[in-house]
């Protein structure tokens, strides 16, 4: 058995890295927002210390570099994207319904603003795409496994004759996420949900739904 004094040692040692890692979520959080207002390359330590009334060296803590932010941040709103879409998309019934899932998963996740800026990932994909590196690379492959996860949906649904044997799952996943964005450019400009429920009306028709009809039966 431990003794009391190692037990109030050791919950005085995970104490700060309990509290180190919920500082850093928050930084990250706040860092993420802001990227999607300023972009990843107009985050830096001092401006993100003013945005949230923190020190520089408090935030050297936590990252070394611009980069080292930039990446971290990437990452933080990657996991955000799992908690709003993709995970709401992987619970519902494979295929079609996952398919109609990851859409409306996508446009509540703008509809929320979640980010001021709208989708973090296609505001980076944008502003990153032209300077090479591993930000640009980091944000180039987590898109690249949505529109798979998407194009994997449009798989199965296929498969079990949700939608006709002649779609593609390629131009589907494309168009799809098409959509997604054009609602996001949209919605951001406008600041009108209008413009989402127009694209949810627009994804439902493309999939087969508009009359509450399944898809497989054109």
């Amino acid at each position: 058995m431990m003794s009391g004094a190692v037990k109030q040692r050791d919950r005085a040692q995970r104490r700060p890295r309990a509290d180190g890692q919920r500082t850093r979520g928050a930084i990250l959080r706040a860092a993420a927002s802001l990227a999607t207002v300023d972009g990843l390359e107009g985050l830096s330590i001092g401006n993100l210390a003013a945005a949230i009334g923190m020190s520089k060296s408090g935030l050297y803590a936590h990252f070394g570099s611009k980069q080292e932010l930039q990446l971290a941040t990437v990452e933080e709103a990657e996991r955000i994207l799992q908690d709003k879409v993709v995970q709401p998309a992987l619970a519902a019934p494979p295929g079609l319904a996952q398919l109609v899932a990851v859409c409306e998963a996508f446009f509540d996740y703008l509809q929320r603003r979640t980010f001021p800026g709208g989708c973090f990932f296609a505001a980076a994909a944008l502003e990153m795409g032209t300077r090479p590196g591993p930000v640009k690379e980091r944000v180039a492959a987590l898109q690249s496994e949505f529109a798979a996860l998407v194009r994997q949906f449009a798989v199965t649904a296929i498969e079990q004759h949700e939608v006709p044997a002649r779609e593609d799952p390629d131009r589907l996943a494309f168009e799809l996420h098409g959509i997604m964005l054009a609602a996001d450019a949209n919605f951001v400009l406008h600041d009108d949900p209008t413009v989402l429920n127009l694209a949810r009306q627009i994804v439902r028709q493309r999939l087969g739904l508009g009359n509450g009809g399944n898809a497989g039966e054109r």
